[in-house]
């Protein structure tokens, strides 16, 4: 990666060229020296007079986790809505398209044989409610068979059984914990073993003939009574909680500890049973909306910064990182610019966008429901990677990006920008989150890329994704990135350049890198 304040190397003409760049440097460098009112302004407001930890607490513990076409989903639609205009900012929910309805309910899971436990477990999302009394069944767990036929011949055994489909995992312990305490030996010898029960399991799903997707379905085609899995997320008590596949029969994620339990008591001849009280509604057809906001521009209205994060979550625990603190900075951001910079110069607008988790459907949709937007962007600036401090920004293969962010980020204060290091021209954004939908379309769109705080074990669409793993300061941080590069962005008397860096080969196909293609959204979801 290059470092802050570095464009990248030019051939040919060498000398006058190094001497542009470096006359450039000196000069972003004594301009970030030169204080600028509107910039301390933004710092002393985010600082002084944050509304982080109150906009937090009502978005995630009273709203909680925002599920497309969930009850909670419109409400934080609503919620933000209010929210802007208390502040003076225009704002609306923008319909782009419709989802199945549905609400979660109460999950309660219980061994009730051979002893009593009640267990640590949800139902997946859009899971079917069981209704009345629940279910108590049996569990069995999936077979191991020879082949698809053989599996065939084994499927009428899961009437009226819960079907275990997850492998055990052979310890509940992460691998920094092993690392801390095994031997060397011990740690080799357990990762050689969950390696191999790893690929075992592989097979065995394999010979079933179906896949994680379509085996569920089959299952509940023969009759089973509902489907137990567990999606352990590598780390002490987490799991990942995503969507059920069956459309009659529950599905349910159980914690790594109790579904061991449970398959050991299968597999050693125990024939436990479970409760499951998995309650749930079916809500129809629901629209989807994305809550856009703006300040209007009083120079180049029609010329857009535009911020960026998805506004919907997974539902395992309340989406507090995943997307809760993009979400908190963009509303900070346009809070603190509205109050300190009322009148930009270009319009800010902000986006807050459904069904991220499902393809980027709601970007998507606004990309290709506002070509004239899109064509006069200046800049996109999208966060959605944790509670961490910004610590990378590429220039999304945008060929003189370095160019125009080094001008803007020269602005940022030193203790947050000296932390961040750029890669220019970078690579564009292929569909990890919603800067991708805008990269797509060819305008110039940047991921304001956070430090870990263990997000992809701990976080990331998990059940342990809460208030309270949010770091403040690191939010803090960002949002006032977040207001100086929008301040600047809009200030800049040019208009960024759309030219796109030459991609490199791709190693795997040996052909040439090509643009990502402008997907369209699904506008119609969970509804076949």
């Amino acid at each position: 990666m290059k470092s802050l304040l570095h464009p990248p190397r030019l051939a040919n003409k060498r000398t006058p060229k190094l001497l542009l760049l470096s006359l450039l440097f000196s000069a972003q460098v004594g301009l970030a020296q030169t204080k600028d009112p509107i910039v301390e302004a933004i710092v002393k407001e985010a600082t002084q007079n944050s509304q982080l930890e109150s906009l937090g607490h009502e978005l995630m513990d009273q709203i909680g986790p925002r599920l497309v076409g969930s009850p909670q989903m419109q409400q934080a639609n609503d919620w933000a809505v209010a929210k802007y205009q208390g502040w003076g900012i225009s704002a609306r929910n923008e319909k782009w398209g419709e989802w199945r309805g549905w609400q979660r309910g109460i999950s309660h899971i219980d061994l009730v044989h051979p002893r009593l436990r009640s267990l640590e477990g949800m139902q997946l999302a859009w899971s079917p409610s069981t209704k009345g009394k629940g279910v108590t069944a049996e569990t069995i767990i999936l077979a191991d068979v020879a082949d698809s036929v053989a599996f065939q011949k084994w499927l009428p055994t899961v009437k009226g059984k819960l079907v275990l489909i997850s492998m055990p995992q052979p310890t509940g312990r992460p691998d920094y914990n092993w690392q801390e305490f095994a031997t060397a030996a011990s740690f080799e010898k357990m990762k050689a073993e969950r390696t191999a029960q790893t690929e075992a399991w592989r097979q065995r799903m394999s010979k079933t003939g179906y896949t994680a997707r379509t085996l569920p379905v089959a299952l509940e085609k023969a009759g089973a009574a509902g489907i137990v899995m567990s999606n352990w997320s590598a780390g002490f008590g987490v799991n990942k909680i995503f969507s059920a596949y069956t459309k009659k029969i529950p599905t349910v994620d159980l914690s790594l500890e109790d579904y061991g339990l449970v398959y050991r008591l299968t597999a050693s001849g125990q024939k436990p049973k479970l409760a499951i009280q998995a309650e749930s509604k079916e809500r129809g057809v629901v629209p989807t909306y994305n809550t856009i906001a703006e300040i209007k521009g009083t120079q180049k209205p029609d010329e857009y910064v535009i911020l960026s994060a998805h506004f919907d979550s997974w539902d395992g625990a309340t989406g507090a990182t995943d997307n809760g603190t993009g979400t908190l900075v963009m509303m900070e951001a346009m809070r603190i610019l509205k109050k300190i910079y009322p009148n930009p110069k270009r319009t800010i607008l902000v986006g807050h966008w459904g069904s991220e988790e499902q393809g980027l459907n709601g970007s998507r949709a606004f990309v290709e429901d506002h070509p004239e937007i899109v064509q006069k962007i200046q800049a996109v600036f999208n966060q959605d990677n944790g509670t961490g401090r910004v610590v990378n920004l590429s220039g999304s293969g945008f060929l003189h990006s370095y160019e125009y962010l080094n001008r803007w980020l020269a602005k940022v204060p030193a203790e947050i920008r000296n932390q961040i290091q750029t890669n220019f021209p970078g690579m564009p954004g292929g569909g990890g989150s919603d800067h991708a939908s805008f990269v797509a379309a060819g305008a110039p769109a940047f991921s304001l890329s956070s430090l870990g705080w263990s997000y992809g074990n701990y976080t990331w669409h998990t059940n342990r994704d809460t208030y309270d793993k949010i770091a403040f300061d690191d939010v803090r941080s960002n949002a006032i990135l977040t207001a100086i590069l929008a301040y600047m962005a809009s200030e800049d008397p040019t208009t960024t350049s759309r030219e796109k860096s030459v991609l490199p080969v791709n190693g795997r196909t040996g052909q040439p890198g090509t643009w990502p293609s402008q997907n369209k959204p699904t506008r119609r979801g969970g509804l076949d």
